[in-house]
């Protein structure tokens, strides 16, 4: 496992990556386009193997749209793409270690965004004529059933609800970054991502399909205004728990860790057990 300083460098240097991708509009078009409809993939396989029983009432619903749907987030791991909510977290950390600015930073995160949406609103128009969501199915009427949760929710809520959810999201990145094996990040990604679809928290671009199917298929509760309410007060609740609680808080510890790391040698002592070095490895890019 790395280090908490070996893991924030590495992050450092993903979110100059990420900056120097930008300078490239439209490889960086593409590989956002397709994190928003890999994160809709997610969208779709909940509510078709959890929409049926949460059309059914079981309470098993929530537990198993949460167990299927970090298939979205290992998609965006493995195969690579930019998807914003990880963005937060190591475009602060880049900023926060002054490898990039904080100008550079917020322009990036802003075109992730906007081709997250772009990505997510192509995915949803696919899955719209499929018929796979249409009304009259559970998939579609699980859609329906969540965009109206959705509209009942109050800014308060949804902003909580998105930073808590992005706490987990982040919290899923980071610890299958700081693994070496394959199968234990896999598996720190699915437990992470279980823990905020069962509870109930929001995503950001996960609602930029929702609202986009609920738009495709005129659903009450889909509106333009209120898919830009949602974006906007969960977007920056994601940010605070992305970019603060995950990023900030380890860029902190990370650097305290190196100034401890970097003392304990020039003493001829060890560091703690948690800071010693291991071997560097490559973490996964989003």
């Amino acid at each position: 496992m790395l280090s908490i300083p070996e893991a924030v460098d590495h992050q450092v240097h993903t979110a100059v990556d990420k900056v120097d991708l930008a300078r490239d509009p439209g490889l960086f078009l593409v590989r956002t386009m397709l994190a928003g409809a890999y994160i809709g993939i997610g969208v779709i396989i909940m509510v078709t193997a959890g929409g049926p029983l949460k059309m059914a009432g079981s309470p098993w619903a929530p537990l198993v749209q949460g167990l299927v749907f970090g298939v979205a987030l290992t998609i965006v791991v493995i195969a690579g793409a930019e998807l914003a909510t990880s963005s937060m977290m190591y475009l602060t950390q880049g900023a926060l270690r002054r490898s990039i600015t904080w100008g550079r930073a917020a322009v990036v995160l802003l075109a992730t965004m906007v081709g997250n949406l772009l990505g997510a609103m192509v995915f949803a128009a696919l899955v719209h004529f499929s018929g796979v969501t249409a009304p009259g199915t559970d998939p579609g009427d699980s859609i329906a059933w969540m965009l109206e949760h959705k509209a009942a929710e109050t800014n308060a809520q949804l902003f909580f609800r998105g930073v808590l959810c992005n706490l987990m999201v982040c919290l899923a990145i980071w610890c299958s970054n700081r693994l070496r094996s394959e199968g234990a990040r896999i598996t720190a990604i699915f437990a992470c991502v279980m823990v905020f679809i069962t509870s109930g928290f929001e995503h950001v671009v996960a609602n930029m399909t929702t609202f986009s199917l609920g738009l495709y298929g005129d659903l009450p509760g889909a509106t333009v205004g209120e898919m830009a309410r949602n974006i906007a007060l969960v977007g920056l609740g994601n940010l605070v728990g992305g970019g603060l609680l995950v990023g900030a808080a380890y860029a902190y510890r990370g650097r305290s860790g190196a100034v401890l790391a970097a003392a304990s040698a020039a003493h001829g002592t060890s560091a703690a057990p948690e800071e010693t070095a291991h071997p560097a490895l490559e973490p996964v890019a989003q």
